[in-house]
């Protein structure tokens, strides 16, 4: 007698061949009428569908949470390359700006001192050389600047140097292409000047200090705190007119000056050319 287990499992095998035969059909048939049924809207059917979405939803939800989060973490990593490049960016167009901001503060105050000095006035045919300050030089002199002209621009020892706010000081030393200014502050400055109110006539020295002071003054109505103070031209050392500073103050019989320049901010100053009358004249004919 045979199993009959045997029997199920060889007749289950046709059965199989079949379904896999058929099996494409059974499912485009159900797909038809599931399709055939969705367009009727029963109610049933909305029912099924319902409760179908109603179990799917979570786990769809939980499903695409991952997928969510890598989103969010992709466009945050999108952000920050963004962020960066940006950044470095506007860290090159910063610099680039910095760089434009330093030349034009530079040609603005390069403009403010040639303004300045086109504010000076010197006599009719005294010609000048322009130059700019290159430091403190140094020397036996206390207060004195490097300019950087000299003999071979036309620099001559002796000749007054000014800006557009007036005298700054004389040149004392001159080399081929520098030469070197002394201030009206120092101790070795002795300029003949006049009250221009007045015309009272003294003479500015420098005491190596911010101010100067005037000798000579014997206590009147001639020098007042107030007046201005500018060369006499006596000597023919200096043109005659040019401004020096103010008298702030007078004490014991001395006249204190301060003077229009700002020796700590020159930037460019002239150099006066014209004929020293006082030299030439003892010059004689080989002088000039």
């Amino acid at each position: 007698m045979r199993p009959i287990g045997g029997q199920i499992g060889r007749l289950a095998v046709p059965l199989r061949v079949l379904a896999q035969r058929f099996a494409l059909l059974i499912l485009v048939g159900a797909s038809i009428a599931l399709m055939i049924t969705a367009k009727g809207q029963h109610e049933a059917v909305e029912r099924v569908r319902t409760a179908v979405m109603d179990v799917v939803a979570p786990v769809l939800d939980v499903l695409s949470r991952p997928a969510q989060a890598m989103n969010r973490a992709t466009g945050r990593v999108s952000n920050l390359i963004f962020v960066y490049r940006e950044n470095e960016r506007l860290r090159d167009e910063n610099e680039r700006l910095r760089s434009w901001q330093t030349t034009a503060r530079r040609l603005e105050q390069e403009n403010a001192s040639f303004r300045a000095l086109l504010r000076a006035r010197p006599e009719p045919g005294v010609t000048y050389v322009a130059g700019r300050v290159i430091g403190d030089s140094g020397g036996p002199w206390v207060r004195t600047l490097a300019l950087n002209a000299g003999a071979a621009d036309g620099v001559r020892k002796g000749s007054p140097v000014v800006t557009g706010d007036g005298l700054v000081g004389r040149i004392v030393e001159t080399g081929a292409r520098a030469s070197r200014i002394l201030l009206l502050t120092d101790l070795n400055s002795r300029v003949p000047v006049v009250v221009e109110s007045s015309r009272y006539r003294a003479i500015l020295e420098g005491d190596n200090t911010d101010t100067l002071k005037l000798s000579f003054v014997i206590p009147s109505d001639d020098v007042r705190v107030g007046d201005r103070i500018v060369t006499s031209g006596s000597g023919g050392l200096f043109p005659a007119g040019l401004p020096i500073g103010d008298v702030t103050a007078i004490k014991d019989g001395t006249a204190i000056v301060t003077p229009f320049v700002r020796f700590d901010r020159l930037e460019h100053v002239r150099v006066l050319r014209f004929d020293f009358v006082g030299i030439e004249a003892d010059a004689g004919p080989r002088g000039r």
